[in-house]
């Protein structure tokens, strides 16, 4: 791949991101341009969403798949006339965000700010078994001893001793810093 390929945010009908995303990805196989279009993402988030019976009454709780940008797709590709002209004649795709339509890469700053590419793991100075201290929200400032760490979903699992009982808790990897 002689071109850098760079992040771009397709604006699609609501609804059609992961239409627009499949239908990308195929039309990229039957073409063969993997070394041209990359890769193509629709963000989402696992949340906790209310079951609730006939009479809005909750009955417990499910997970969900949301996206976290509706409306939008992302796609790692190196920019030149095909490329442009594929992704933006996919159905469902309404375009390119950027001034006037014209199709402005992200940076790697907002790459990394809107977990786009999750494949760079985020680097902790710190291991399950060490104590750490909680650098943010309601237990500032306390030591805590690390149980998990999730670097993918970019979390980790600490037990706090308080009132002489161990507490757990569940952080993200930057609240809390090495003692």
């Amino acid at each position: 791949m002689a071109e850098q390929a760079y992040w771009y945010v397709v604006h699609t009908y609501s609804g059609y991101e992961n239409k627009v995303a499949q239908d990308l990805m195929t039309m990229v196989e039957n073409r063969r341009l993997q070394d041209m279009i990359c890769d193509v993402k629709v963000p989402t988030e696992t949340v906790l969403e209310d079951k609730l019976d006939k009479n809005d009454n909750k009955i417990g709780e499910k997970e969900v798949q949301r996206k976290i940008y509706p409306g939008y797709v992302f796609v790692k590709m190196v920019m030149n006339d095909n490329t442009w002209y594929i992704v933006r004649n996919t159905r469902g795709c309404t375009g390119f965000v950027g001034p006037a339509s014209k199709p402005e890469p992200l940076s790697e700053d907002e790459v990394a700010k809107m977990g786009v590419d999750t494949i760079a793991e985020p680097q902790v100075d710190y291991a399950v078994g060490d104590t750490v201290e909680i650098t943010s929200g309601p237990m500032e400032g306390s030591a805590a001893v690390v149980e998990e760490i999730d670097k993918k979903a970019r979390r980790v699992r600490v037990k706090i001793s308080m009132f002489g009982r161990e507490t757990p808790a569940e952080l993200e990897l930057s609240q809390v810093k090495l003692l």
